[in-house]
């Protein structure tokens, strides 16, 4: 089945662009919602209160988060034609997974590093081949300095090399920009 990539920079409309994206699908939605709740941090708290409330009632709604990575593989493995399942986002994603083992980070960066490239690659193949409309949010991050943090570095670096994987096997590829989407399958070129 399809898979839409989109991309952009914070309060670019991704969200926006991709729930209108799947509501014109006509298939059942499955939102993939996959930032991890923070105890506490009334900000972030605000922030997913305002997602959640932009959703449609009648979409099916799955925290991510609270998933193993083989569930959230298998979701993918496992749905229908008649679906269209939105991820949102790949970078809250990854974030999720690097807090959740940054222990392994501060002992063995390369290998961690390499777990997390893993992980990253096999959920993109299950999303690329997943038999459902596959429609996802990815942060645009690294037009910016170095990160001094390595958990930063490693989260620039891992997302953005799934981001090109997922770009180069998606029929549809766009960079939302101040509420426009552009097309970047019909104005780019593969490097």
């Amino acid at each position: 089945m399809a898979v839409t990539l989109v991309t952009g920079p914070v309060r670019s409309g991704k969200s926006r662009y991709v729930m209108a994206l799947a509501a014109a699908s006509s298939r059942t939605v499955r939102y993939v919602a996959t930032a991890i709740r923070e105890p506490g941090d009334g900000e972030w708290d605000t922030r997913l209160q305002r997602h959640m409330s932009d959703r449609p009632d009648e979409w099916e709604v799955v925290e991510s988060a609270e998933l193993g990575h083989e569930t959230l593989i298998a979701m993918f493995r496992d749905a229908t034609s008649d679906e269209c399942i939105i991820v949102d986002a790949l970078g809250t994603w990854l974030a999720a997974r690097i807090a959740t083992n940054i222990d392994a980070l501060q002992n063995d960066f390369a290998s961690f590093e390499g777990q997390m490239d893993a992980e990253a690659a096999e959920l993109a193949s299950a999303m690329v081949d997943s038999r459902a409309q596959v429609v996802i949010v990815a942060e645009e991050v690294g037009w910016d300095i170095v990160p001094v943090a390595a958990s930063a570095r490693l989260f620039r670096d891992v997302l953005g090399r799934m981001k090109q994987r997922l770009a180069a096997e998606s029929s549809d590829v766009y960079l939302v920009v101040c509420g426009y989407a552009l097309d970047l399958k019909a104005l780019g070129v593969t490097i």
